[in-house]
């Protein structure tokens, strides 16, 4: 052996032993840190279901191939990663002796295959993403790029050793058969080929080869070893457990249901709760659970999460990546404190490190520690909060982040949690919502209004609506629930008397609650009061299980128009023992259309409203995977769809989810506006003819009053916001005979007679109700830029109205029609994101 075999060996091995070494302190520490976290039992098993989630998202790579061409590239670099393991371990020895090959498989024709595949594949991978990084280099688009904000510096390293560990599998083989030490068939390694027959035949240059190659893995770990928040490195390691302890075992998102409040490991009880000993929410960040510590350790600054959330796309200060890395920071710096044992009261003072020798055991602790303990989790820049509190409330809850987030990390979650602690424990939180949670303690529903009037919307309908009456009959199928915005909002009562004729239509048994019937509590648990949420949901869950008494699983079913709605009585309700099968009316609706018991007829010839575009309800699609249904209906209606740039997973939100419905929206361009905005251009490109014109489709009350507004600020009365539901009972009205003309007027002498006096039949009340909606509907903009005065989704009642009807609501200057994140931002958006 030369010198430089013994220099070059001798460094590559004492920096692995540094490198090892460094990562296992770090690791032992980073899970020590982890375990600062509250218990979370519901996250170990089963085994088995786990280990195949985790494996096909990660090896199938199917969270990463929601973007197709940055999923497969990174495909390339993820097995590359692990694939190449052996190469490297076979490097360590060529720096030694640079005509080493491994035992065995060393000059094996199908392992040099399988090497060279690797090593080309690697350099590939990660020279796109390089370009991709540039291409969307936040220094040249601001904040529209998703990776504003991330360390660009720890990205452009990690990306450099990556590149590195390619190209030195390809250059050290290459070397090797310069040197004449490569005795392998040409068809498995044509590219290495290719490079040493440029090469010099030299031994010391494989060895220069062999230990650049892994001094560039073992520099790499000395770093990630240094930098435990580095998660742009780490999560190549962590997004395993990450993915593996997923909140619900079948692998399904963390969205639909929010997670119980837990305390402890157990589900928090009101009734023996206690502030001083219980974890009310998240109020600091060792009361997150230590999934969710795990969750801010995994997360890989990719900023897709960023790239699709409507708040950030409308310039408020909420970034799910941001937020989460600030709570990485946070928990590291914090660290120190919390792992000495160090705890503080909610007034501030020290409980945990007390006592006999507290000063000297505080002195240990490094200041800059002490100084993060000190920091509010939650707190405006004067009291140097971790997440300023307009952070922490613009969010929708539309779960973008978590359908997009690669690693499966929990932001919803974690917001709600925090939100719960500022609402009971702080009472912090935006003045807007003290009137939201009076209205549902005290009177069971947003709006304020009085239970009597829940059936109010059964005025006028040519049929008795049954109401529920203390049994329900064997021939009732369906309880329908009707929801607050169905019963108090006039736009929503559109689509609940649609609904209703469609299921009498159908011969659908179903009966509805009436005045029995209360908010599910879906705004008050996304706005944190879960003491309201829990009031609310367990009265129903009384009401709802006596309404079913005797009905075996699989029997006990409920159909609602509001997809909030479908997801708390579906998916929350479970944790109060409330058990039922619910479905969402476009999902009915679709089933009896094609039993045939619905039977829509398109429109004549030059009869159709023009071009459809359809929202997504973030509550229906995102949270609950409902889209095509929607769709469906609108085909069988006659329509041809249209959909917008953002649709489907990646819809973007009306921005009323998370209670933001009764929050103003003072920050930014109103998130209803820059839908609105999308959903006019794309329906000026359908029409051709270069005018909005034509129908935007919901399936949710909130969206149907967001929508409502957002379009009438846009582009007016050319453009319709309706409910699926109407458009269906439109065309399946097509279907019924022409009305018979009317008799000739007869003498009094020969009219009959009937002891019977007359009275104003059903059809002349409804053909009267109809007269009067069309009327409101072609009402007038009012005067302060709100919705059209009386205009569907509209309150009309003089009580409390939901963000984006109040005049103080309307959008004014950069909020309106011209808004900088229009439609063709949105397209432009939607493309860039797939980078």
């Amino acid at each position: 052996m030369t010198w430089v075999q013994y220099l070059l060996g001798t460094v590559t091995v004492v920096s692995a032993i540094v490198a090892v070494t460094l990562v296992w302190r770090t690791v032992a520490r980073m899970v020590s840190i982890i375990r600062l976290g509250q218990p979370d039992p519901t996250r170990t098993g089963p085994f088995g279901p786990r280990l195949v989630t985790m494996l096909k998202e990660t090896l199938g790579h199917t969270r990463m191939l929601k973007w197709t061409k940055v999923g497969i590239f990174h495909w390339l670099v993820m097995i590359g990663f692990g694939g190449l393991f052996l190469a490297l371990v076979e490097a360590f020895v060529e720096v030694w002796n640079p005509r080493f090959h491994l035992p065995l498989i060393g000059e094996w024709g199908v392992y040099s295959l399988f090497v060279e595949i690797l090593g080309v594949g690697t350099v590939v991978g990660i020279g796109v993403l390089i370009v991709i990084r540039q291409l969307n280099n936040p220094a040249r688009t601001g904040r529209s790029s998703r990776f504003y904000g991330s360390n660009m510096g720890r990205a452009y390293f990690v990306e450099a050793i990556v590149f590195l560990e390619g190209l030195g599998i390809l250059v050290v083989r290459g070397g090797k058969y310069a040197l004449g030490s490569f005795d392998v068939p040409a068809w498995s390694a044509p590219v290495s080929m290719a490079i040493g027959s440029v090469l010099p035949a030299s031994a010391t240059l494989v060895t220069v080869f062999a230990a650049v190659k892994v001094l560039s893995a073992t520099i790499w770990l000395i770093v990630i070893a240094l930098t435990p928040t580095m998660g742009v490195a780490w999560h190549r390691f962590t997004a395993f457990p990450n993915i593996y302890f997923k909140r619900d075992d079948d692998g399904r998102k963390a969205l639909g249901a929010t997670r119980p409040m837990m305390s402890g490991g157990k589900p928090l009880d009101f009734e023996e709760a206690d502030p001083d000993t219980d974890v009310f929410g998240a109020g600091k960040v060792e009361d997150f659970t230590w999934k969710g510590l795990l969750d801010f350790t995994t997360c890989t600054e990719c900023g897709r999460c960023q790239s699709q959330c409507p708040a950030w796309n409308t310039e408020k200060p909420l970034s799910p990546k941001l937020l989460v890395t600030a709570l990485r920071d946070h928990t590291y710096a914090k660290a120190p404190y919390l792992l000495a044992g160090g705890s503080r009261d909610m007034a501030g003072d020290e409980v945990g490190i007390t006592g006999e020798g507290a000063e000297a055991r505080l002195a240990t602790i490094p200041v800059d520690a002490l100084a993060e303990a000190g920091r509010p989790l939650i707190g405006g820049e004067d009291v140097l909060g971790v997440i300023d509190p307009e952070i922490l409330w613009s969010c929708t809850s539309c779960g973008a982040c978590v359908e997009q987030c690669p690693v499966d990390i929990e932001h919803v979650d974690h917001i709600i949690d925090m939100r719960r602690h500022q609402v009971l424990i702080e009472s912090e939180f935006p003045t807007e919502l003290n009137s939201l949670f009076k209205n549902l303690e005290n009177k069971g529903n947003p709006w304020g209004q009085n239970a009597k009037d829940r059936l109010e919307w059964t005025k006028g309908l040519d049929f008795e609506v049954p109401v529920f009456d203390g049994e329900l009959s064997a021939d009732t199928e369906y309880l329908f629930w009707v929801g607050c915005a169905g019963a108090f909002d006039d736009g929503q009562k559109k689509t609940i008397r649609a609904t209703a004729e469609l299921l009498h239509r159908a011969g659908v048994g179903f009966v509805v609650l009436g005045p029995e019937e209360t908010c599910t509590g879906d705004p008050a648990r996304r706005a944190g009061n879960e003491f309201v949420f829990q009031m609310l949901a367990q009265q129903n869950v009384e009401v709802l299980n006596s309404v079913f008494e005797g009905r075996e699983p699989g029997t006990r079913k409920i159909v609602t128009t509001c997809p909030h709605c479908l997801n708390t009585l579906g998916r929350e309700y479970p944790q109060l023992d409330g058990h039922y099968e619910v479905v969402h009316h476009t999902q009915l609706l679709n089933k009896l259309v094609r039993e045939k018991k619905l039977v829509p007829i398109s429109a004549p010839a030059g009869e159709d409203a023009g071009p459809v575009t359809y929202h997504d309800p973030c509550y229906l699609g995102r949270h609950n995977e409902v889209y095509e249904e929607p769709r469906a209906l609108v085909g069988a209606a006659g329509a041809t769809l249209s959909e917008m740039p953002r649709h489907a997973d990646r819809s973007m939100c009306c921005g009323a989810g998370g209670a933001r419905m009764w929050m103003e929206e003072r920050i930014g361009t109103r998130i209803n506006i820059n839908r609105a905005e999308e959903a006019a251009e794309t329906l000026t490109k359908a029409s051709g003819n270069g005018t909005a014109t034509g129908t935007l489709a919901v399936g949710c009350p909130f969206c149907r009053t967001m929508m409502t507004d957002g379009v009438n600020q846009v582009v007016g009365e050319n453009v319709q916001v309706q409910d699926v539901s109407q458009m269906l009972l439109a065309a399946v009205r097509r279907g019924d005979p022409a009305p018979e003309p009317a008799p000739a007027e007869t003498t009094a002498e020969a009219a009959p007679t009937t002891e019977t006096p007359a009275v104003a039949t059903p059809d002349v009340e409804v053909a009267a109700e109809q007269a009067a909606e069309k009327a409101v509907e072609q009402g007038v903009a009012s005067s302060n830029g709100g919705a059209a005065e009386g205009s569907e989704g509209t309150s009309t009642d003089g009580t409390a109205e939901p963000n984006g009807v109040t005049g103080s609501n309307a959008a004014t200057g950069s909020n309106g029609a011209s808004g900088s994140h229009g439609a063709e931002a949105a397209e432009e958006q939607a493309k860039r994101s797939e980078n």
